[in-house]
């Protein structure tokens, strides 16, 4: 085991083999920096590994931090982890080669990997189901880092039986994100299968509207899109319809959108042709703005009488710090940290629900009402 550096002493302890610390692929992202920052802030005791491919980067963000290390790990590459056996991996980037999954599983190493679109997510799962991990690996890529599923699970605890669960987003415009949040958009074209009636059914994105009232008091019309929670939480909580929409704060480019996608418009720009006509309709990252969740649920109690809970997601520092913020949440649920036990095997957000989590979010400043 690495040792640590002197009290007072500012530079970054001896990397060795990381056993000890927390590896955070993608450490000096838009999210990842403000995950690692959480992490310190709630484990000041816990070492820090930020990575990338970037060494300069690397550096310079955990010299930001205090007490971390920066190396170098590249998941376009096969075994990309080297000789790292760190305490637990935290990715926050695109692994389309699925090296860093198949790296951490093979070394023993917990993962938790926040950045997958629905069909990795599907894939991911697939490629485990052959194997078991002897380390628990968390998928949790669903709406936030998973926070909205492990709310929606919560309250799906509390009921008899699930019939529905809705969970509807208001993503501002001016909010800040990385290229992960522009490259997601990019699959708004693409047709997506949910559960409905207790029934798979493949539909297309931006139709079957609601009109929801969120936290702030805007009323925006919301639309499907896809997202891994409408994956996960059918299996997780026995509902028989979940669905995710989205509205953005900006109502002509939600109602633009809608119609680009219905009329077909938006697969024809979706080639690499067009991909700065679309980022300029999308992706105009700002200095950060309120990000909005509301989460409905609805079943029957042991009695068969109706039950309708619902909760409020609120983060006035916007949705990459909520999903860094979920993230940790998860990391603490993945090491055990949060006071149960932790898993085993592949889970999910919903797996093992903890409503400590909603603690967890109001100690980092997001506003979280449950009715």
């Amino acid at each position: 085991m690495a040792s640590e550096a002197p009290p007072g002493d500012t530079r970054p302890a001896p990397l060795g083999d990381a056993g000890d610390a927390v590896l955070v692929v993608g450490g000096y992202g838009v999210v990842g920096s403000q995950v690692a920052a959480l992490v310190r802030r709630r484990h000041p005791d816990l070492r820090l590994v930020v990575a990338g491919r970037s060494a300069e980067k690397a550096a310079r963000a955990a010299a930001g931090i205090g007490g971390a290390t920066g190396a170098v790990v590249d998941v376009s590459r096969p075994h990309p982890l080297g000789d790292l056996r760190p305490l637990a991996v935290v990715s926050v980037v695109n692994d389309p080669g699925d090296h860093l999954l198949a790296d951490a599983v093979s070394a023993g190493v917990p993962l938790l990997d926040v950045a997958r679109w629905t069909d990795r997510v599907r894939g991911a799962a697939a490629l485990l189901a052959t194997r078991t991990p002897a380390a628990p690996v968390l998928l949790s890529s669903g709406w936030m880092a998973g926070i909205a599923s492990t709310v929606a699970a919560g309250l799906a605890q509390q009921l008899s039986a699930v019939e529905e669960i809705d969970i509807s987003v208001l993503y501002s415009l001016k909010d800040k994100a990385g290229p992960d949040s522009a490259e997601y958009m990019d699959r708004l074209a693409t047709p997506f299968e949910v559960t409905i009636d207790g029934g798979t059914e493949r539909v297309r994105p931006l139709g079957d509207s609601r009109r929801i009232v969120f936290p702030g008091g805007r009323e925006a019309k919301v639309y499907r899109f896809d997202t891994p929670d409408q994956f996960t939480l059918p299996a997780t909580t026995g509902a028989r319809t979940v669905a995710a929409r989205i509205a953005f704060d900006d109502a002509f480019t939600t109602s633009l959108l809608a119609l680009l996608v219905r009329s077909g418009l938006w697969k024809l720009i979706s080639g690499q042709r067009f991909t700065s006509l679309r980022r300029k309709l999308l992706y105009k990252p700002g200095p950060g703005a309120c990000h909005e969740v509301v989460i409905d649920v609805v079943g029957s109690d042991d009695a068969g009488a109706r039950v309708a809970r619902r909760a409020t997601i609120s983060d006035p520092l916007g949705q990459t710090h909520l999903t860094a913020a979920a993230t940790v949440i998860q990391l603490e649920r993945l090491l055990g940290l949060d006071g149960a036990s932790a898993p085993t095997g592949l889970v999910y957000p919903d797996t093992a629900p903890q409503l400590a989590a909603v603690d967890a979010l109001r100690d980092v400043g997001v506003t979280v009402a449950i009715d």
